[in-house]
């Protein structure tokens, strides 16, 4: 049984965890990096539609079950990075309305116990982390930020300048997605990326996207006290007597099980894994899982309403990099409905190898290549309210069961909607197409992508399983930096407001520590704060 003790423990390497190791790692604390996957292979696949998106090549080779007790395999990856290795690289700030209680027609998405300005300096360092692309004030929602993106936005090609051309001339304000890339337009041939049709849900072969394993974790590493272990699968967390400590991290690592300990221990394996960690934790002092005190963990699961349509184009699309255009015109409301309907964005580039699956192998190869050769794909996201209902429960047997019913179900049929009212005005066809490669017309429960609240934070140890550090109430030494804290969803990606609490909870243990982060060295000068909010503040 290993000896060694650290100074932190972090469970998980993905967007929150990742960027928690990179953030501590100057510190020079002793820190545990754990990781149940591997480093994902570098191999000619990553850039193949067959292999990632048909095949399902690199997803978890496991099995969950719904509320009916029918069996799924989820969407998701464990490797080094975390299911940032697939994502779209899309990093919204939330929208500054969305920390308050926000009416919709479904229900009430609730206030979080802290506001956008406590994230705006923490959103801001996110972004020169990430290496966000964008441009400040063409989105209309976005909150208020003075200083200007890191980079430059990602130019249209042709066919998506058209479609944003269309849109400007329909009344409507379209603008330059935010987006986490390693990217160089104005010299293109030192630039990382090489804008391929194979970005949005597939690894980065040439490691030009911002994931969280590039940008955070391999420079974490060159720290000589900063320790990844691989193939780590983290079984439980057993508490002192008092139960008001971890005591220890319980691993089964190539057949074998051993014990980690620290001073600090941070759970990070995405809002559905960390609640399944702590429920299985489960002890005499905290019988329901840890941090649970309150019966919340486990609950109020949101994973966003999200739909993948595609429209078909009169003239051919052979945009390759087609992630640069978002809509949110309708984020808050429409003309003709008082509620919030959510975002459009475009998606990832179908192709022929997709559209052959999506039709069961029926279309031949030369209809299969012309109709994704029309394909504009776009990617809808309405706000998925927090029910308690919906939930992650641990069987016996530690097979996770997802239980879950949409809700807020017509804002997103309104969206889609609006979406079709669209199409005759930037040169489709009046008819979407569901992406049946990604799931059918809505992504149904085994799209857990945008995965978060299952261990909502807040002031009331009654009703909230962390405190508004991301500490557990009922533990003097447990975090959870993931997706897992949030209260309610938004209707934007996820991933930058994760990024940037990690930061933000960060900084709060490097004062614990009695350390100094990088950027706590420098201060907040350089980095030029939001809305004039000193970094740290939070």
């Amino acid at each position: 049984m290993p000896t060694d003790r650290y100074d932190v423990i972090i469970i998980g390497s993905g967007a929150g965890g990742g960027t928690l190791a990179y953030h501590l790692a100057p510190t020079g604390k002793r820190i545990l990096l754990l990781e149940r996957g591997e480093h994902l292979p570098r191999e000619r696949e990553n850039w193949e539609s067959r292999a990632v998106v048909v095949e399902g090549r690199y997803k978890a080779p496991e099995t969950w079950t719904d509320k009916n007790g029918h069996a799924f395999h989820p969407g998701i990856h464990y490797c080094v990075g975390g299911n940032t290795k697939f994502y779209g690289a899309v990093l919204f700030r939330l929208r500054e309305r969305d920390f308050g209680p926000l009416y919709h027609k479904g229900g009430v998405s609730p206030p979080w116990p802290i506001g956008y300005a406590d994230l705006a300096p923490y959103y801001t360092r996110a972004e020169r982390l990430y290496s966000v692309h964008g441009e400040r004030g063409s989105d209309p929602t976005e909150p208020p930020c003075d200083d200007p993106y890191p980079h430059p936005p990602v130019s249209h090609e042709p066919r998506i300048q058209a479609l944003f051309d269309d849109l400007r001339r329909a009344g409507h304000r379209p603008f330059p997605l935010p987006v986490g890339i390693r990217l160089d337009e104005s010299r293109p041939h030192r630039s990382d990326c090489v804008r391929c049709s194979t970005c949005d849900g597939f690894p980065c072969l040439v490691q030009a996207k911002a994931d969280a394993h590039v940008t955070c974790v391999a420079p974490a590493l060159e720290h000589p006290n900063v320790t990844l272990l691989t193939g780590a699968y983290v079984d439980r967390l057993e508490t002192s007597p008092s139960g008001r400590e971890v005591t220890g991290v319980v691993v089964r690592r190539d057949g074998l099980e051993a014990t980690y300990r620290a001073d600090i221990v941070v759970v990070s394996c995405g809002a559905i894994n960390s609640a399944a960690l702590l429920l299985r934790s489960a002890n005499d002092r905290h019988p329901d899982g840890l941090a649970n005190r309150s019966g919340v963990v486990g609950r109020h699961y949101m994973c966003h309403l999200n739909s993948a349509l595609i429209a078909v184009s009169r003239r051919p699309n052979p945009t390759r990099f087609q992630k640069t255009l978002g809509l949110n015109d309708f984020y808050f409301g429409a003309d003709d409905w008082d509620f919030p309907l959510g975002h459009i964005q475009m998606l990832g580039k179908t192709d022929a190898a997709m559209v052959s699956a999506e039709s069961h192998g029926l279309l031949p190869a030369g209809a299969a290549e012309r109709f994704a050769s029309h394909a504009l794909d776009f990617w809808l996201t309405s706000e998925d309210l927090p029910d308690p209902d919906n939930r992650v429960e641990v069987g016996r047997d530690g097979r996770i069961t997802l239980r879950y019913t949409p809700n807020n179900v017509e804002a997103h049929e309104r969206l889609t909607a609006k979406l079709k009212q669209l199409l005759r005005h930037i040169g489709c066809e009046r008819t979407l197409i569901p992406r049946e490669a990604y799931f059918g017309k809505r992504i149904p429960i085994a799209g857990t992508g945008h995965q978060n609240g299952t261990i909502r934070f807040g002031h009331d140890p009654e009703t909230s399983a962390l405190d508004v550090t991301c500490k557990a109430h009922d533990l003097d030494n447990l975090y959870v930096v993931d997706a897992s804290f949030f209260p309610s969803s938004a209707a934007v990606n996820p991933t930058l407001t994760i990024i940037a609490n990690a930061l933000r909870v960060g900084d709060h243990l490097a004062a614990r520590l009695g350390a100094q982060t990088i950027a706590a060295r420098l201060g907040a000068q350089p980095l030029t704060a939001c809305l004039g909010v000193q970094e740290g503040a939070a």
